[in-house]
């Protein structure tokens, strides 16, 4: 990254050089994260080919500067590039994404290096930093690649449960489901999906495998995944999934249950019917 897309922001001049970064002891290094969710699947095999910074998650240099963090399950964290080139890069990723998203899911944040910082979030929602490394932009990119796909399936809950809201209502007002059987088998199917995605794929609840190389970040990690309530945001959704399930499956119970009854009803039609066709002649010939 140049030093035309990075701003330095000098608190206290005049002190010692930081050994690692080579910046004055106080200074601030401001980089620019930009988070994009952009469908279910990236294939990453085509970039892993080109001697990456890091593969787990595979980490790459951005042309155009700055690095990129990208995720099988469709994400892609940028770390010190222009907007012009996020979008560039972006775009050339659309190719290896998998039922991409029409509009990407998106989140922007500050990363802020300073030797002497304690690893944290501030109330203004920038990410403190002590070294600029790999191993600690992946970890970082991991945290927001996971905040993302939260984020996009709260929505998506959200939205579910608007769809379901009226069928409960309806049970509960004039007693019978008022769906058919086809969208609630959908229902149930988007929560399977959602459940294999998050747990399969993103595994939102889980610590990355960066962690069993570099066990010292291990607090940097924790500290994060507090900030961004990944693990009560997971359980929270859990909790709504669940919810969806039993509801839509009780539905979908009493749709079942009032068709079996129609059939019946229409077997004892028939037999009537057939009794009478056969008694009908009978009674003629007398």
């Amino acid at each position: 990254m140049n030093s035309a897309q990075r701003t330095t922001e000098t608190e206290r001049p005049g002190r010692s050089a930081a050994s690692d970064l080579g910046l004055p002891t106080g200074t601030v290094e401001v980089v620019p994260v930009r988070a994009l969710l952009l469908g279910e699947r990236l294939d990453t095999r085509a970039l892993e080919r080109d001697k990456p910074l890091g593969v787990a998650p595979l980490t790459v240099d951005i042309l155009d500067g700055g690095i990129a963090v990208l995720f099988r399950y469709g994400a892609v964290v940028l770390f010190g590039t222009a907007t012009a080139a996020m979008d560039k890069f972006a775009a050339s990723l659309m190719p290896l994404v998998t039922a991409a998203l029409p509009v990407p899911e998106r989140d922007d944040a500050r990363l802020l290096v300073r030797p002497e910082a304690d690893q944290h979030v501030d109330l203004a929602g920038n990410i403190f930093l002590r070294e600029k490394t790999t191993e600690r932009l992946q970890v970082v990119a991991d945290i927001l690649a996971k905040s993302l796909v939260l984020s996009h399936y709260e929505t998506r809950i959200a939205d579910i449960f608007d769809g379901i809201e009226p069928l409960a209502v309806m049970l509960r007002e004039k007693g019978r489901a008022g769906a058919r059987s086809k969208e609630l088998l959908r229902h149930i199917g988007d929560v399977l999906l959602m459940q294999q995605k998050m747990v399969g794929r993103v595994e939102t609840g889980e610590k990355p495998e960066l962690l069993w190389e570099h066990p010292e970040l291990e607090r940097l990690y924790m500290r994060l995944a507090e900030e961004y309530e990944l693990r009560d945001r997971d359980r929270a959704l859990d909790r709504k999934l669940d919810i969806i399930t039993r509801t839509v499956e009780t539905l979908l119970g009493l749709v079942q249950t009032r068709s079996s009854m129609r059939v019946e009803w229409y077997i004892v039609l028939l037999i009537v019917a057939e009794l009478l066709l056969t008694t009908y002649p009978l009674l003629l010939n007398r």
